[in-house]
């Protein structure tokens, strides 16, 4: 884990009744003593910060969805106040609408991040505090570690368009489209066939069946990927409904997919991401020294393998020691200011299982 108690009861008790100092160490993490008063106040700033970013891309959002609708408004409003054939214009529009989502996808994924890092605080850190057993669960610290030093989204492109189509978009698609028949079916006068609204559909050069084509399969393309993309749940950073629309057949459309055979209930997937793991053989004159500050500063364990260097022909022991990627400077540090002959190999550990890394199922 990345941090130890050494002690869950009151800061003014040490368990056998006597007093202890409110200075003391309570908290042990990544080898620094910090006292409770350090590490609750890094936390919240931490949590602050990550706020007012999540919130800076939320308006950024935000800012996107309104260009679509201002876009829209004002499109409709020019090709529907004419009854010449301005139908061009809404198509012209629904390709600039489709911008405006693919760059609030790509907003989304930032904004999922931020949302993410949250989320592990809230989850895992403040609200550890009011439940039994009143500490973080094993793996928050280094998801969180994980997410601060190697940031990646946690939520693919493609899921990131289908959520914000099948939020606000999916809605202005069908303005737009019922808008396009309607400007054709009535302008200038109401269509008596089918052959004459193909007709009016053409634009210049272009014929009015390949337009009619074209639109009908955009349009599906753009409804396939919203269904198709509604049972991912890489993000868990945002407050999301159960189900993610208030129309009851595309309600029980998204549940078919997101249910589970023998569950009645969705359960979102929590991305899960360990820092990169090595194992490191230092060869020291010196070996308890090193292994010494291991312990007490890095909090790994160490193991002696007796060794012989057969050039020398001398026997000492090698240290084996399995750290994450952040620890190993430290680590290299500490071999260093004891025995600066000493000699390292370090390996990358494919994985490591067991106290203090992933559980040994």
């Amino acid at each position: 884990m990345g941090y130890t108690t050494e002690d869950s009861r009151p800061i003014s008790d040490n368990g056998n009744g006597a007093a202890r100092n409110s200075n003391d160490p309570v908290w042990t993490f990544r080898g620094y003593q910090m006292r409770p008063a350090e590490f609750n106040a890094a936390m919240v700033h931490l949590y602050r910060a990550e706020i007012q970013r999540a919130n800076t891309w939320r308006n950024r959002l935000d800012s996107t969805t309104n260009w679509a609708v201002l876009s829209t408004g004002a499109a409709l409003s020019f090709a529907l106040s004419d009854p010449g054939h301005h139908h061009g214009v809404i198509i012209l529009n629904t390709f600039l609408v489709l911008l405006f989502l693919w760059i609030e996808a790509r907003r989304y994924r930032y904004y999922e991040l931020w949302s993410l890092r949250t989320r592990l605080m809230e989850t895992d850190f403040f609200a550890a505090m009011l439940a039994p057993p009143f500490a973080p669960s094993p793996e928050w610290a280094e998801q969180l570690s994980e997410s601060l030093l190697h940031p990646e989204f946690p939520i693919s492109v493609w899921e990131a368009f289908g959520r914000r189509f099948r939020r606000n978009y999916m809605w202005i698609f069908l303005i737009l489209a019922a808008a396009w028949i309607f400007k054709n079916f009535l302008h200038p006068t109401a269509v008596t066939s089918f052959d004459e609204f193909v007709a009016r559909s053409a634009i210049g050069m272009v014929p009015g069946i390949a337009i009619l084509g074209v639109g009908i399969v955009f349009n599906a393309a753009m409804f396939l990927v919203g269904f198709l993309t509604a049972g991912l749940t890489q993000a868990t950073g945002e407050v999301l409904p159960k189900w993610e629309s208030n129309v009851p057949i595309l309600d029980s459309m998204w549940r078919a997919m997101q249910e589970d055979s023998e569950t009645s209930r969705a359960k979102p997937v929590k991305p899960v991401r360990s820092r990169k793991e090595l194992l490191a053989l230092v060869i020291s004159n010196k070996p308890q020294a090193i292994a010494d500050r291991v312990l007490r500063e890095l909090n790994r364990g160490v193991t002696a393998l007796h060794g012989k260097g057969m050039y020398a022909q001398q026997e000492r022991d090698v240290l084996m020691i399995a750290v994450t990627v952040t620890e190993m400077n430290t680590l290299k540090a500490m071999v260093k200011a004891e025995d600066p002959s000493a000699f390292c190999i370090v390996a990358p550990a494919q994985e490591v299982i067991g106290r203090g890394f992933g559980a040994l199922a």
